[in-house]
Formats: C-alpha cells, structure tokens, sequence
C-alpha cells in the first residue's frame, strides 16, 4: 500500500524537476536574448522608473543569479542604475534572492540529481561547514575564487540549515558588492577615483576571505580546485583571484 502512495509523489516530483530545468534553459535564452543586463535596458526600463525600476531591477537580478549569472555583474549595474548606497542594498537583494532561489530548488526538487553530479563535493562541503555554518559560509562567499551557483546547489543537498547559511551569505556577499556597486556607480561620477576605491574593496576583501579560510577550516578543505587557487595565488606576490 504504501509504494502505491509513493508512485504519484515520485512522478509529480520528476516531472517538477523536468520543467523546472526547462524552465532553467528558457530563462537563460531569455536574459541573453532580449538583453535585460545590459546597460542599454537599464538605461531605458530600469533607471529614473522609481519602485517599478526597483522592482525589476531585483526581479531580474534575482532569476539570472539564481541560474548562475556573476553577481558581480548584478551588483556593479546596480551600481550603474542606482547608485553606491542604493544599488549596493538592491544587489544583495537580488543575490540573496537568487541564492535562496536555488538552495530551495536543490533542496525541493534536485536532490538526486545534484547528489549524484557532485557526490564527493557534498562531503566535502558538509564536513567543512561543520558546526559553523554561518562562519563557514561567510568565508566562502568572501573567496575570490569559486562558483556561486554550486555553492548554492551544494548546500541545498547537504544537511545544512537553510537559515544560517542565507544570513552568512547575506553578510559575505557586501564586500564584494559593495565593491563592483562602487565601480557601477564610478561610470557615472568621479570614475578614477571610485573604480580605485572599488578594486580596493575587493582586494581587501578577498584577502580577508583567504585569511579566514585558512585560519578557520580546521584541516578541512572546501574544493581541491579552491585549495589548488589559493596557493598559487598565494604564491604570487600580491596575486589574488
């Protein structure tokens, strides 16, 4: 009896899963199609248009991080959009929106598939967030190296709690924004000083996130790929990714 009521929720699950990676791959043609990240559109639908602006701005931020668009990007035409203080606020909106986006579809509907895709890395990643999960997911958004959709995908497998890791994602992900949100604002305003400013920002960040992670992984490590990185980056004078 009970595998009969198991074969529907199995169906109705493949078949969310089927759509929704449909729905992925439109959304990806879309954004490159009609080129809504583009200076261009946020020139003519974004800037100037008040909480309707606003509000596409994060929508749009949101769906193309949460299929693994650089936030950085986001950030910087946030930047470019709104300005520094504004744009750095609506850029961690749409990353964290994003972000939360694909823990939950991971979580929800993906599980099996991104088990299987990164088995080992899920171990890794477990085992490295640990105990800390907000400290440890602080230090990962603040590497300089690394993808921010796996990191997403990965923990929405792994045993990790939802909350903890948005809000150590919220709080690693300011650096960096705040830092391309400044570069964004700088084509508009003072843009020697400002993009200095913002290349400040990120390598001060970057550094901070190596020195944390090296400090705080206790013997763990996150991805042999992010190891191999750092080193060598550690190994050029004044080379950080």
């Amino acid at each position: 009896m009970a595998s009969r009521h198991l074969r529907p929720r199995i169906l109705l699950k493949g078949l969310a899963l089927l759509v929704s990676l449909a729905a992925v791959g439109w959304a990806a043609d879309w954004l490159a199609e009609t080129g809504v990240l583009s200076q261009r559109f946020v020139d003519a639908e974004i800037a100037g248009h008040g909480a309707v602006g606003y509000a596409l701005y994060v929508g749009i931020g949101a769906l193309a991080t949460a299929i693994g668009f650089p936030r950085q990007v986001i950030a910087f035409l946030g930047g470019y959009a709104f300005g520094t203080a504004t744009g750095t606020a609506l850029a961690l909106l749409a990353t964290l929106s994003g972000c939360a986006a694909t823990f939950f579809y991971a979580r929800m509907f993906a599980r099996s598939v991104v088990a299987r895709r990164f088995g080992e890395r899920v171990r890794q990643f477990d085992e490295f967030l640990g105990l800390h999960p907000f400290q440890m997911t602080m230090i990962v958004r603040l590497l300089p190296v690394g993808s921010n959709l796996v990191t997403s995908l990965l923990a929405g497998v792994s045993r990790v709690r939802a909350a903890p890791f948005l809000a150590g994602s919220a709080v690693g992900f300011v650096p960096q924004t705040l830092a391309f949100a400044v570069a964004g604002g700088g084509t508009a305003l003072a843009p020697a000083i400002e993009i200095a400013l913002a290349v400040v920002l990120f390598a001060a960040s970057a550094l901070l996130g190596i020195m944390l992670y090296r400090k705080h992984r206790r013997g763990t490590a996150l991805e042999a790929s992010i190891d191999d990185a750092l080193e060598t980056d550690a190994s050029v004078p004044g080379g950080t990714r």
